[in-house]
């Protein structure tokens, strides 16, 4: 393994330890849960939003 492999391994079991475990991380696992809820509720009301839109044109004759 490569010297520098090997440190930039090191340094993400670092930062996946302090991620986890350090200050605040309570707060970003929240966020990140927050963050992906939101995604997931814009996705949807587009998707919605696009057939509804498909659907009015189409029945509009």
């Amino acid at each position: 393994m490569d010297i520098k492999e090997e440190f930039d391994a090191r340094i993400q079991k670092l930062e996946s330890f302090i991620e986890d475990r350090g200050l605040g991380s309570k707060q970003l696992k929240r966020a990140k849960r927050i963050q992906k809820n939101v995604n997931a509720t814009i996705f949807l009301g587009g998707l919605i939003i696009v057939a509804g839109i498909a659907i009015w044109a189409l029945n509009r004759d």
